[in-house]
């Protein structure tokens, strides 16, 4: 039996997830989390084999939250399921420690697929996702301006461009107003930009404002 924690802040997706699994007579829902602090508390409460993770939820998310789930229980396998365009975010969150990274759109024709082969220890990655890591590990002329990001970075980048102010972000983080101020000073320099109105437009044309999900 394959033991199942949802992490997802949205009622409507943890009863679509639910309805898609029920049935399946080796797969049990055990406990459902609305945000990260409670998601790390039903890790740390055990008796869970495979987490089905959202990758944006309120608190600590993301890779942040997937690095300390790691860090608490690394043998504990972390399906991401996301709004997120594949190519965008998941070589982070394969890196971070996730084992898998499925988009919400595909959940109902490849989640019961995903959760058996991480289950058994193999990773699980669409072909879009593999030809990203491989690029990833391929040498690049030129990388475009967001991949030179450190993983806070790029965080606060989403954050910014979707409208956050500093002071929602410092709360979101758990972080002071003065560093995330000195991360948007630092973005601006290594995506060689004047101000937030061109990293919007940046993000536009590169398909990295990504709604929340």
């Amino acid at each position: 039996m394959i033991r199942i924690l949802i992490a997802d802040d949205h009622t409507i997706m943890r009863e679509g997830l639910k309805r898609i699994l029920e049935g399946e007579p080796d797969i049990q829902i055990v406990a459902e989390a609305v945000d990260g602090l409670d998601a790390l508390q039903k890790v740390r409460a055990g008796g869970i084999d495979l987490i089905l993770l959202d990758l944006s939820m309120p608190g600590r998310s993301g890779v942040d939250l997937i690095r300390q789930m790691k860090d608490e229980a690394p043998k504990l396998p972390i399906l991401i399921l996301t709004m997120h365009e594949e190519e965008q975010y998941a070589v982070r969150a394969m890196r971070a420690g996730a084992h898998g990274y499925l988009t919400k759109e595909s959940a109902g024709l490849e989640l019961v697929s995903a959760i058996h082969r991480i289950a058994s220890g193999r990773p699980y990655i669409s072909v879009a996702v593999a030809e990203q890591l491989a690029m990833n590990i391929m040498p690049e002329e030129v990388a475009l301006p967001h991949k030179t990001l450190s993983d806070r970075e790029f965080e606060i980048f989403q954050l910014l461009v979707q409208g956050k102010s500093l002071t929602e972000i410092a709360d979101s983080l758990f972080l002071s107003v003065k560093t995330v101020s000195t991360h948007k000073t630092r973005i601006l320099v290594k995506m060689r930009m004047k101000n937030l109105t061109e990293l919007v437009q940046y993000a536009v044309e590169h398909q990295l404002l990504a709604a929340r999900g």
